[in-house]
């Protein structure tokens, strides 16, 4: 029987984790978010109104399930707090269900100008960052300069560090980048006061987390974007600044691989991408418009237009790879409902050889032209589906063909963004 479970993104992100994680939050004990910053959004309904989480898990929703913010996280506690505080209003907040990491590394207001900036000036360079300042923290973190969520709770320690900080970032900012500073008691101040609002939630959530898989409670680890976003095996430098893939749910949770019992990867009916970088199916023009206007893709954290394609099984393949998939969950398949011909990547053309493994160089990949095979669409609701049997035969040949092509089964299909409107063939928890 699965007790841990890991749920990642199998493709460029936005795939719908936070409807699948709130699905199967009902049969776990814990929820932890492993990695990333407030750069990503899970977009849940509840009831018909929209809740957007950037950094709590979206467990929350649900009594009595611990929901952990974990190591491998970079937390911007100003806008942890507002979460905090949005789901107070809501009268769904439990302090009790929220831990945040000691080791989770802060995001401080040094990190997001650097972020914006650094983005401006790199023109037509720009790798589409939301100016979070997600990689300007994760840099520290590497160069071990970080700001721990620990440090905040020893004033003078935070003090010490942050003096340090603002040393070298002030100088960069003033003689590289021609920026204003940044004055140490305005931070000081600021953050101290963040520190004591978050202080019960913060302890060594490792332990917390092995402890409970020791007890055989049931564990749930979510990512937040996209396995092709992943910093060592996403489209670099495209890509974000930690490990977004299986992997990374180890090192960023503080658990041992023996420990993860089954990985699924959660995969739209159809391909989109934020940010720049290379995206082999993109459909541009009214095509591609047709498509994030049936599919409602646009950005929950910036609100930018998602890029929009058909679906890519050689980047699919891929993600089986390099996540080490058991099953998949195919969500948005109603957007493609009045669609009359639908296509599939099934190869890349590059430079009059056709290949069927996904490129690891970024150069090459933008060079690809998609070989597609074309299937018949089914033109008809799936909006009420509640079996597999239930879908139209076409969409049923679909999701088969999608499952040959990229070698792993359908766990689940969405078919609507509600919490029902999902068919499960194979409950990931339950066997």
């Amino acid at each position: 029987m699965v007790k841990t479970l890991v749920v990642v993104g199998a493709q460029w992100g936005d795939e719908g984790k936070g409807k699948i994680v709130d699905m199967l939050t009902e049969e776990a004990d814990m929820v932890v978010r492993y990695q990333g910053g407030n750069n990503a959004g899970h977009t849940v309904y509840i009831g018909g109104e929209k809740v957007v989480f950037h950094l709590i898990p979206s467990g929350i929703l649900h009594p009595g399930k611990t929901c952990v913010i974990g190591d491998g996280v970079v937390l911007d506690p100003e806008v942890l707090i507002g979460e905090m505080e949005l789901l107070k209003a809501k009268g769904i907040f439990r302090p009790t269900d929220l831990v945040i990491s000691k080791n989770s590394h802060v995001i401080m207001p040094y990190h997001k100008k650097i972020d914006v900036v650094r983005e401006k000036l790199k023109g037509e360079n720009k790798i589409g960052t939301t100016g979070r300042g997600i990689g300007p923290a994760y840099e520290d973190k590497v160069s071990r300069s970080g700001i721990k969520c620990a440090d905040l709770l020893n004033h003078a320690l935070f003090k010490s560090k942050l003096k340090t900080n603002l040393q070298e970032k002030n100088g960069f900012l003033k003689t590289m980048l021609r920026e204003d500073g940044f004055d140490l008691n305005k931070i000081y101040d600021e953050y101290v006061g963040y520190a004591a609002i978050i202080a019960p939630h913060v302890q060594d959530t490792s332990k917390l987390i092995n402890s409970g898989i020791g007890a055989g409670k049931k564990v749930l680890f979510e990512g937040a974007q996209g396995t092709l976003l992943d910093i060592d095996h996403g489209t670099y430098p495209f890509v974000t600044s930690s490990n977004t893939v299986a992997g990374g749910a180890c090192t960023g949770a503080g658990v041992g691989p023996s420990r993860i019992d089954s990985v699924i990867g959660i995969t739209k009916a159809y391909s989109t991408r934020v940010g720049e970088g290379p995206f082999p199916t993109e459909l541009l023009g009214a095509d591609g418009q047709r498509l994030r206007e049936a599919g409602g893709e646009y950005g929950a954290t910036t609100g930018r237009p998602r890029r929009c394609g058909w679906f890519d099984a050689i980047a699919a393949r891929y993600a089986a790879r390099v996540n080490g998939l058991d099953g998949l969950v195919i969500t948005k398949l109603d957007v493609l409902d009045k669609i009359e011909k639908i296509n599939i990547c099934v190869g890349y053309e590059i430079e009059g050889t056709v290949v069927d493994d996904f490129p690891v160089e970024t150069s090459i990949l933008a060079k690809c032209e998609p070989v597609y095979e074309t299937m018949d669409g089914w033109m008809s609701s799936t909006a009420g589906a509640r079996s597999f049997a239930d879908l139209p035969k076409k969409a049923q040949a679909y999701i088969r063909r999608l499952e040959e092509l990229s070698g792993v089964p359908a766990n689940i299909i969405s078919v609507g963004v509600g919490r029902a409107d999902a068919i499960v063939i194979k409950h990931p928890f339950r066997g």
